[in-house]
């Protein structure tokens, strides 16, 4: 059995943004991380992956567009 930190209307309201960032970004999978309260997004680029980490949803668009020197996560 599964613990949730996160109240079941977070977690409702948090599922649509990134599905939506997912629909912005084809390949891109995107979620927001419970244990550390970022967002992250699984993002090809040229011959790699990377992953990304951000505050915001509005810095998740712009680390998904500058992946490849987005200097998060350390």
């Amino acid at each position: 059995m599964g613990v949730s930190w996160v109240s079941a209307s977070d977690e409702t309201g948090r599922r649509p943004v990134a599905a939506q960032v997912e629909r912005e970004f084809s390949g891109v999978v995107a979620w927001y991380g419970h244990a550390t309260g970022a967002w992250w997004a699984m993002v090809r680029i040229p011959g790699d992956v990377r992953l990304v980490e951000a505050l915001n949803p509005r810095e998740l668009r712009e680390a998904i567009v500058n992946a490849r020197g987005w200097p998060w996560p350390r």
